[in-house]
């Protein structure tokens, strides 16, 4: 059964199984790719990537099973793309999310720090 087809099933399932789709660093590193270009040959995202095909093809089966992407052959060429926008969206905000929270860890570790004595006082006895 598509992840994406049982329309009876709660919303946040479904959202989960987009998560799903996104839960892997190559996975959103091939997403990246398609964020940048309106589409991207498998050539080219085996270069990018480093990847053995074999693995970028499972990597791309996944996201075209959680319709993140679709493919076009040409030739002997598959080409790639972001199968809806909001893709590149949803990746920006992920990145701007986690520019606050580093921010926001740097912040805390920085008031830790000057807030912590370097020695212990003496204690007198």
């Amino acid at each position: 059964m598509d992840e994406f087809s049982d329309f009876r099933a709660p919303l946040y399932e479904v959202k989960a199984n987009l998560f799903k789709g996104l839960a892997h660093p190559v996975r959103i590193r091939v997403l990246e790719l398609l964020s940048a270009a309106p589409e991207v040959s498998v050539t080219e995202m085996l270069a990018a990537t480093g990847l053995e095909a074999s693995h970028l093809s499972q990597h791309l089966s996944v996201l075209r099973r959680y319709h993140l992407v679709t493919g076009e052959r040409r030739a002997l060429q598959m080409f790639y793309s972001l199968a809806y926008p909001q893709v590149a969206e949803l990746l920006a905000v992920a990145r701007l999310l986690l520019n606050d929270m580093l921010r926001n860890t740097r912040e805390q570790l920085e008031h830790s720090a000057a807030g912590t004595p370097e020695t212990a006082p003496a204690v007198a006895g």
